[in-house]
């Protein structure tokens, strides 16, 4: 007979530890994991109304590796997020215990399937979760409870150790795990340092139910990392007179001067004091540990048609309880961003993650729209190694991944001797004319790297050399780096030809059963790339002005896409009519150092602060900033609506 979960807890919670202990060695090894900065972000809303000093003002705010604390929107799986957070690099030091506090809102056990949906000029599109984002958006366990468990409990022991001694933690759920979590909770803090069982209570449709009362409340476990965790109680105003009154069988009096009070009856009733109504309106209201604030409606202010998106309000009350003034927030399930927007607000410094590249990206322009200091956006790779481990098993090798992937390609392995990676491959047998055929050399590259020039040139190299050289090679990438349009166009090599390997690849694996029955049904698909006009420089005195024009976005075939067939013909649709729709998102770097991305211009779709039309990006950026003597090399990179990016190096002669 199966054990129930309660008898499985203890060995799910060991387990956790022995991962969670693992991880934490790791930090200190080589092969650590480490954050790439992809973009320094200087939030810009609305570059119409921008001048030159602006402008300047603006340069004068980029990230430099010596400021004290740059906020962090980290794009990845938060395990591995927190495991580079504890390790530091050579630019940020370890944050093992210097977090104030954490507010966590992830999954629920709920079963449910959320689907991105996708609106494009005159059509909507809803998107599956790749496999890299599964956990992202399918709330959806292969062992039930007990495998949700597993996932959440290294997690939360690694939240503890980079929380301050004086910090707290904020754990939001509901009644689908809620209970089975807080077990968990009280072994990784200790129930001593549990402090309350908050309850969101929110409004809702009347409904008839049949056999149960109507669900209107989510749990949010609150614990301290120690007795010394920093805490400040607070009041809210009563909302009117009435709402003051209407526990208080008190009558309300009013004085000569008009001044309206009540009587507070002390010492046993001997003496009565006069509480008068305004000061006790001012003073407010303890907050005790019901909260009754409305859920986010989809046309509020503040809503971003996020699925899962909780009110500024609710975050509000946990950062100004249990975070100081200047201290450090994490959340890492960040959602649609109100932990990181809140927290700007509040003067508080924060870090937020998120595994879904849609959420990432309603993150960024959410705080791009409130004008947020400049904050980086950083990535961790290695998903696709996370889910291979999950199916192949943890001790799996590269090489393993790689011989699947040129076993569905088509390609046969070369030799060992010659193939000590077994990332080789060879196809022979394609007629050129009467009595010839090709040989083809294929390279599956791995998948915690981005494919890019180093890659591409080695496989160049092999063609040419290796066993007598090739008529041409193919190389597959997982992951690339978004300047990969250009390399190939530089390379100008009519022999080399990159494709995609599909993002969903493991997961389709693992629901068709193996190989073999998988074979046949994988397609390759090509790359996305970015065009653009020649940029134009014109330089008056101590400023000068560049204009760029998008002139044409290619998506990676649809294909590649996580789609179903009807949703996947209307976007071919769209790619054929305006393929520029589907970009979400693009910025600019008036001087790019060919390391780190700073863009000191953006648009996006929603931002009607540029234009009108909250379904397009603008086409055309004009960049103010000082005058360069001799060449200046520009940057310009954009994000599709399904999260891909490409970009275009421009180097321009002097104006």
């Amino acid at each position: 007979m199966p054990k129930s979960l309660l008898e499985q807890l203890p060995d799910i919670v060991a387990n956790g530890r022995k991962e969670a202990e693992k991880i934490l060695e790791g930090i200190e090894s080589r092969h650590r994991v480490s954050l790439q900065i992809r973009e320094v972000v200087l939030p810009a809303k609305d570059s119409a109304v921008q001048d030159w000093v602006t402008a300047q003002n603006r340069q004068a705010r980029h990230v430099n590796h010596d400021d004290a604390w740059v906020n962090r929107l980290i794009y990845g799986d938060n395990l591995l997020a927190m495991a580079a957070l504890l390790a530091g690099d050579e630019n940020t030091p370890s944050l093992r215990g210097k977090v104030d506090l954490i507010y966590i809102d992830p999954p629920f056990d709920s079963k449910a399937d959320y689907r991105t949906k996708v609106t494009l000029p005159g059509v909507e599109l809803e998107q599956k979760p790749t496999v890299i984002e599964q956990f992202a958006y399918s709330d959806t366990w292969s062992d039930g409870t007990a495998s949700y468990l597993a996932m959440i409990t290294p997690r939360l022991i690694l939240m503890r150790e980079l929380l301050a001694d004086t910090g707290s933690i904020y754990v939001h759920l509901d009644w689908h795990v809620g209970h089975y979590v807080k077990l968990v909770l009280d072994e990784v803090f200790g129930k001593g340092c549990f402090r309350n069982e908050l309850i969101w209570h929110y409004s809702g449709w009347n409904k008839t139910l049949l056999n149960s009362f109507e669900k209107r409340h989510d749990t949010i476990f609150f614990y301290g990392k120690s007795e010394s965790q920093f805490f400040q109680s607070f009041a809210e105003p009563y909302g009117s007179k009435e709402e003051y009154l209407a526990n208080r069988k008190q009558k309300l009096y009013t004085d000569e001067s008009g001044r309206e009070y009540t009587l507070d009856t002390r010492d046993g009733g001997q003496r009565q004091t006069i509480i008068y109504l305004e000061e006790s309106l001012t003073r407010g209201k303890v907050v005790d540990d019901i909260w009754k604030i409305d859920k986010i409606n989809n046309s509020a202010k503040e809503s971003r048609n996020y699925t899962t998106q909780k009110p500024e309000r609710l975050i509000e009350r946990i950062i100004a309880a249990s975070c100081p003034e200047g201290g450090l927030v994490a959340d890492f399930n960040g959602g649609s961003g109100t932990t990181a927007a809140v927290a700007e607000k509040l003067g508080r410094r924060w870090i937020t993650t998120d595994l879904g590249k849609p959420a990432c990206m309603i993150m960024r322009k959410r705080l791009i729209d409130q004008d947020a200091k400049p904050f980086l956006y950083q990535a961790i790779g290695d998903y696709q190694v996370e889910a291979a481990k999950a199916m192949l098993g943890r001790d799996f090798r590269i090489g393993d991944l790689s011989q699947i992937v040129l076993s569905l390609y088509g390609a046969l392995p070369l030799p060992p001797d010659v193939n000590p990676q077994r990332n080789l491959g060879q196809i022979a047998g394609m007629a050129f004319g009467a009595g010839k055929s090709s040989k083809t050399l294929v390279l599956a590259d791995s998948p915690n790297k981005l494919t890019g020039a180093a890659t591409l040139k080695k496989a160049i190299a092999q063609r040419d050399n290796l066993m007598g050289g090739w008529d041409r090679v193919v190389v597959l990438g997982w992951n690339f780096e978004p300047s990969i349009g250009e390399t190939i166009t530089a390379l100008n090599d009519s022999r080399l030809e990159v494709l995609v390997i599909p993002p969903d690849l493991m997961d389709r694996l693992k629901k068709k059963g193996g190989i073999d029955k998988l074979r046949g049904q994988v397609r390759f698909s090509s790359l996305q790339y970015l065009t653009i006009h020649p940029i134009e420089r014109k330089a008056e005195g101590e400023q000068e002005t560049l204009t760029v024009k998008l002139k044409n976005y290619v998506l990676l075939s649809p294909e590649a896409i996580n789609l179903d067939d009807a949703n996947r013909l209307k976007l071919q649709a769209v790619i054929n009519q305006e393929p520029l729709a589907l970009i979400e998102y693009w910025a600019v770097d008036p001087d790019y150092d060919g390391r780190v991305f700073r863009s000191v211009w953006q648009d996006y779709r929603g931002n009607t602060a540029n234009d009108a039309d909250a379904l397009r990006v603008v086409t055309q950026a004009v960049v103010t900033t000082a005058t360069k003597p001799g060449p200046r090399k520009v940057c310009v990179r954009v994000v599709d609506v399904f999260g891909f990016e490409a970009e275009v190096i421009s180097t321009l002669e002097k104006p």
